[in-house]
């Protein structure tokens, strides 16, 4: 084990390791290894980024690509929650914008902050796949339909 990969404890080696297996080439398990180590730290710090690359053998700018790519990798702190609204227009034309303006006043943030108890983080995420049932949020792994003011705040136990 190298200096840089000693970041990662040795469960995140051995779950990366193991996916690793299921691809001819290591660097086909990046999202899924980012995940892994996302999983135990809830985002991926640049030491593990770099950690994670070499274990894949890949640049760090590599999957640094990645990582910024896909948006349910987190590259700096999050709550303990993490809500997605979703920004597209099907959701804004049914009053997303109204929803996330409640959901971030009741919280005291703004789009893309943590509250300041460490429980949520607020993000827009371009499309949750749900457009029938506008508006619509990702509340940790859990996919909300025909979201309301009122449905926030059941949500959030106000």
């Amino acid at each position: 084990m190298t200096e840089k990969s000693a970041v990662l404890t040795t469960l995140e080696i051995e779950e990366i390791t193991a996916e690793m297996a299921h691809y001819a080439d290591k660097a086909a398990a990046s999202i899924e290894a980012l995940k892994i180590v996302q999983k135990y730290r809830q985002w991926v710090s640049d030491e593990c980024l770099v950690a994670v690359a070499e274990l894949l053998d890949i640049s760090p700018a590599q999957l640094e690509a990645v990582a910024t790519f896909y948006n349910l990798i987190y590259r700096q702190p999050v709550g303990k929650t993490v809500i997605h609204y979703c920004d597209s227009i099907s959701c804004w034309i049914m009053g997303a914008e109204q929803v996330q303006d409640h959901l971030c006043r009741l919280l005291n943030v703004e789009p893309g902050e943590m509250s300041a108890d460490g429980e949520y983080t607020v993000l827009p995420i371009v499309c949750l796949g749900a457009c029938d049932h506008a508006p619509v949020m990702l509340v940790g792994d859990q996919l909300r339909l025909d979201v309301t003011d009122d449905s926030v705040d059941k949500i959030l136990g106000r």
